[in-house]
């Protein structure tokens, strides 16, 4: 796909995300500016520094950073009222914490169901009709709903019914239905991408992939910093001890390990966000690996990779962590992708599991170095 020509003529293609400090919009950032674009990045107003994910890139000459407000249309429409030429507008930025959503709805609506309206809105209003825009969706959209295939096999496509079972996923719906809208009444070229769970070493610590491999992470330093394997080990309600030492750890915390997701590498998905642009016509696209793996199946994963052949004795499952309405089954088929895309994933969930935990070790061994 690098053959896609990221000039017009003389003019460098341009692109702004909103979201820009999040995992998909620095992951997403990194491959536009390797493929010469001048980048602006939106990021939300906050009295503390909310740039981490994107350190690596703040001194590039061809990125700017702005403060916005996607819930505020002004806000939007002095962004994007100097910038009506932009080739590309990706809408990355949500309240994207299914369990967070719960506890704080209205917010949740605002930022990522009405967020994304007022983006449209604005575009229209500025008549930015040869900007490109992408909106993205999410497979929470889908909820307890699902296709059955010839064989008995269950999936979701771009065919299958929604059944939100939360409010960022109402949420979502509403914008991925705006999409649509905007995109016939405005004849706007703008494609959502219905994202499955994309992790990876920039995902935020509430993710339930990212407490465990942080957890696996402080486990290992901590066996090896002591000299300890896992036969040294007692546990006792929520902690862990040493035979030898008196010291302990406390155990993994939570929720139901029995819900199933399709697991991929944000890496792999920002570049399927990318290529939707570049077609001549604007669709929606479900981006997966179309494979299923439970929590435990993840947890098993984890623990093998560091070599501990059981996390019985290491997990606690905590009611705290449920959610009030579950989505127990997410699996995609990426076959529409695949075929008008060209796009398939380039990470399954052992490589995945592997590049979590190694970066998280090497992040901790390289600050460990730098303060002693």
């Amino acid at each position: 796909m690098d053959s896609f020509i990221t000039e017009i003529g003389n003019k460098m293609k341009t692109a702004i995300i909103f979201g820009i400090t999040g995992q998909d919009g620095s992951h997403l950032a990194d491959l536009l500016l390797d493929k010469g674009y001048e980048v602006t990045g939106v990021r939300r107003r906050s009295s503390t520094d909310n740039t981490s994910k994107i350190e690596h890139i703040l001194n590039e000459p061809r990125f700017k950073l702005v403060e916005g407000d996607i819930t505020d249309p002004y806000s939007i429409s002095n962004i994007l009222k100097d910038n009506v030429q932009v080739d590309e507008i990706y809408n990355l930025a949500a309240q994207s914490h299914v369990g967070t959503s719960f506890k704080q709805p209205a917010l949740t609506w605002d930022v990522t169901g009405k967020g994304c309206i007022n983006i449209l809105q604005t575009i229209v209003d500025l008549g930015m009709f040869g900007t490109r825009f992408y909106q993205a969706s999410s497979s929470e959209m889908f909820g307890s709903s699902f296709t059955v295939g010839e064989h008995g096999e269950k999936y979701q496509d771009e065919n299958t019914k929604f059944l939100p079972q939360s409010p960022y996923a109402i949420a979502k719906c509403a914008a991925h239905y705006a999409v649509r809208l905007f995109r016939e009444a405005y004849d706007l070229h703008a494609s959502c991408g219905i994202l499955f769970n994309h992790e990876g070493p920039r995902r935020g610590d509430n993710f339930v992939t990212k407490k465990i491999t942080n957890w696996i992470v402080n486990f290992k330093l901590w066996l090896d910093n002591n000299a300890l394997n896992v036969d040294d080990l007692i546990s006792d309600g929520d902690l862990i001890y040493s035979k030898s030492l008196l010291q302990n750890i406390p155990k993994l915390r939570l929720g139901n390990l029995d819900a199933y997701r399709d697991w991929g590498y944000a890496g792999d998905y920002v570049e399927a966000m990318w290529i939707m642009l570049q077609q001549e016509t604007p669709d929606d696209y479900v981006i997966c690996t179309g494979n299923t793996y439970s929590i435990r199946d993840f947890l098993d994963k984890a623990f093998h990779y560091i070599n501990c052949p059981s996390w019985d004795n290491y997990v606690v499952v905590d009611p705290e962590f449920y959610r009030p309405a579950e989505v127990d089954y997410l699996r995609g088929s990426n076959s529409k992708a695949l075929k008008k895309l060209g796009w398939k994933p380039k990470y399954d969930l052992d490589m995945l599991v592997s590049l979590m935990i190694d970066c998280g070790l090497n992040d901790k061994l390289s600050n460990h170095a730098r303060y002693i």
